[in-house]
């Protein structure tokens, strides 16, 4: 094994001094963006289209803090005819719930011409990401990185010589607005699978970087680039025999990936801000929502050059890989590596895809979850019609958001801006999920799961089966404000036996899990953030079409939410009617 000859696993990561850090205020910074948001062209496959752009770049700019600091973003909407809103994946917006950024539950959207202000405090290193989270603006391009190292003075857990990032997405040509309609049409038009793959915003449509190691004919002609186009392939530039650290974020639509390095070993090393326990892998699945850090050693032949290859896991894959390129700077960055790119594991080989998330363990050391639970919610995913409408669902209910943001309506006491009955904590337990609905019909809702402060909340996500016969899709799930422990993964419908399975040892804490089709993830957190959170699907057209819940708790707790965050629905009219000096 190549990587073997990296420095020994004790020294690369010092679990034996292993220390949880806490933001110290000593060294703190204040990091201040100025960002206007607006529809620009690019051509991120090389096929000139319309995307979204911050400060007119694609992908967004990355922002990079320490732990500690605090981020401030004067986000001005440059949009001529819809709002926006910028959610901070991963960030826990301890303090600060209105400045998570999704709009009709933290904030309202802010409108065209309109600066709202996002002012936070990242308390936690590690790799998160940004997005839109109004419509479907993250399908329009609407993301970027947001990178924490950590505190001043601090060192890593574990060394290395340098450090790159990859911020993972899917494109299609049909534009977001369209996507929209089609999803919401009667019957439903399926927007498809992604046209192109993208890395840091470059993928190639109309070209194969890999032509030369194209067995089967694709017929796309070998790329030709000078190296300064918006679609050149990313080249990551190393020097032989050297530690690196990879961040891959993934913020896809819609696609399930898998990432690997050609002839290069790498060791798991943290998930969404949190540390592993580490082990090796030869490739890893990242889905939707999911961050990761890998180490890996350049000891590969210094005269060649190697493919770092994205392929699509859980979905019949109907779009190319997307492909950078490994430069080992011993031979010239135009030479394109003689091994042919790592084949993408079959795309419906579940096994293999839980055998790695059930590798994935806390460091030693790490939080562990409370033993007892004072709430268990059961979430059935389902795919279900409305007035012949095609609606994702959970326990038959599927969201649709209400004018006045949840939280403003709460704190201030709007009881009539959103239904008042709470979603069921549960589902029949008769449903057969190996089997279509027999009755496929749901109802809208925009209820909310009230949860008592500083108690403990079990969820148990079950997958069921979709509106077609023996389809049972990949579902990853994002909760806001919150990091949560995934207790663990199971096979058919949850049942009482399942719950001596828990892993309450080492589970590790997240931000995103995965449900597997016809399986249940068990996930574990406290309710010890006041706010009002959005737990959901992390796929685009499945949010869209209903597939999330809201939780609140401890709004009461929660200081004075700023008026630009409350300036439409019933709070905007409450602000209207109060005397102006």
């Amino acid at each position: 094994m190549a990587l073997l000859r990296l420095t020994p696993l004790c020294l690369l990561v010092h679990l034996c001094c292993f220390v949880l850090f806490v933001s110290s205020v000593l060294g703190a910074k204040a990091r201040h963006f100025e960002w206007e948001i607006e529809y620009m062209y690019g051509a991120p496959d090389c096929l000139e289209n319309v995307v979204m752009g911050i400060n007119g770049q694609f992908p967004g700019p990355t922002i990079k803090a320490r732990a500690g600091d605090t981020v401030v973003v004067h986000l001005t909407n440059k949009l001529h005819t819809e709002g926006v809103v910028i959610h901070w994946h991963g960030i826990r917006q301890l303090g600060t719930p209105w400045a998570d950024g999704t709009a009709s539950i933290s904030q309202c959207a802010i409108n065209p011409g309109e600066t709202f202000v996002y002012r936070f405090k990242v308390d936690k290193a590690g790799t998160y990401f940004y997005h839109g989270h109004y419509g479907m603006q993250r399908s329009a391009g609407l993301y970027g990185l947001l990178i924490v190292d950590v505190e001043e003075g601090k060192k890593e857990l574990f060394q290395y010589d340098g450090e790159f990032n990859l911020l993972l997405s899917d494109w299609w040509h049909k534009g977001v607005h369209e996507q929209e309609v089609d999803l919401s049409a009667n019957p439903m038009r399926w927007i498809g699978e992604p046209q192109s793959l993208l890395i840091n915003g470059r993928g190639q449509y109309n070209c194969s970087l890999a032509a030369a190691h194209n067995s089967k004919g694709s017929g796309l002609p070998g790329c030709k680039f000078r190296g300064n186009e918006g679609c050149a392939p990313n080249i990551l530039h190393v020097m032989p025999n050297k530690t690196y650290r990879l961040r891959v974020a993934s913020t896809t639509a819609l696609a399930s990936l898998n990432l690997a390095i050609g002839n290069h070993k790498m060791l798991m090393v943290e998930a969404d801000g949190n540390y592993l326990e580490p082990f090796w892998v030869n490739d890893f699945d990242i889905y939707s929502g999911e961050s990761y850090s890998v180490v890996f050693r350049t000891d590969q032949n210094p005269a060649n050059n190697y493919w770092i290859s994205v392929g699509v896991r859980g979905r019949q894959p109907r779009t190319p890989q997307a492909l950078a390129i490994l430069h080992y700077q011993t031979t010239t960055a135009s030479k394109l590596p003689t091994l042919a790119p790592p084949e993408t594991p079959l795309w419906n080989d579940y096994a293999r895809s839980k055998s790695f998330s059930n590798k994935i363990r806390a460091l030693s050391g790490s939080p562990t979850p409370p033993r007892i639970n004072h709430r268990r919610i059961f979430l059935l995913n389902t795919q279900n019609r409305i007035d012949g409408y095609t609606k994702w669902a959970i326990n038959n209910v599927s969201l649709t958001l209400p004018p006045t943001p949840y939280l403003g309506a709460i704190k201030h006491g709007f009881s009539n801006a959103f239904d008042q009955k709470s979603p069921p904590d549960t589902y029949l337990n008769t449903y057969d999920i190996m089997k279509p609905p027999s009755n496929p019909n749901s109802t809208y809702g925009n209820g909310v799961y009230m949860l008592k402060f500083n108690t403990t909340i079990d969820v148990i996500l079950q997958n069921a089966n979709a509106l077609n016969a023996n389809v049972s899709e990949i579902h990853p799930w994002h909760l806001h404000g919150h990091d949560f422990w995934v207790l663990g993964y199971g096979e058919g419908k949850f049942s009482k036996k399942d719950i001596g399975k828990f892993n309450l040892k080492n589970p590790p804490l997240r931000n995103t899990a995965v449900i597997f089709p016809y399986g249940w993830t068990a996930l574990r957190f406290v309710t010890d953030n006041p706010g009002v959170w959005a737990f959901h699907c992390h796929i685009e057209p499945h949010l869209h079409m209903g597939m999330g819940v809201v939780f609140a708790e401890g709004v009461h707790l929660v200081g004075n939410i700023p008026n630009e965050a409350l300036s439409c629905g019933l709070t905007g009219k409450m602000l209207m009617s109060k005397p102006h000096n």
